[in-house]
């Protein structure tokens, strides 16, 4: 397995802006480090190229894991989970609950948003402190 190099590693998460490609949480709200995700782990021959690299919240890798795809409840089929260097998050993804809750738009936001768990209990309840402080959702 190939580590991801110090001056990659920086890159992607100043490309994310300091924030959770996945949930959008920023680094400084989070209270430790963001991570580096294989988009495609390497147990299914991803590489460690910019390119397969995802910034993360150790709490969105955990429940990621190797998972590529999984079941969007609303058809009950597989697909593809969110790729942040293919796809806009903005097309699979929006803010409801004035900011707390994550909406899945499509069958791949809303098996990525159940497979992730972004909208699990101890997250809401930190994402309420942080839109009443005007913390978040982060605006780009």
């Amino acid at each position: 397995m190939t580590s991801v190099s110090p001056s990659i590693r920086q890159q992607v998460i100043s490309d994310a802006n300091q924030c959770c490609e996945y949930c959008q949480t920023q680094q400084r709200l989070i209270g430790m480090p963001l991570v580096i995700d294989h988009i495609i782990p390497h147990s299914m021959g991803g590489s460690s190229d910019r390119a397969n690299l995802a910034a993360s919240c150790y709490r969105c890798n955990e429940f990621k894991g190797a998972k590529t795809t999984a079941v969007d409840r609303l058809t009950d089929e597989s697909v593809p989970l969110y790729n942040p260097r293919q796809q806009i998050w903005a097309e699979h993804f929006a803010w409801i609950e004035t900011g707390t809750q994550i909406s899945g738009l499509t069958a791949t936001g809303r098996a990525t948003v159940d497979a992730l768990k972004l909208n699990n209990e101890y997250v809401l309840e930190s994402r309420q402190i942080w839109v009443t402080e005007n913390w978040h959702p982060p605006n780009f």
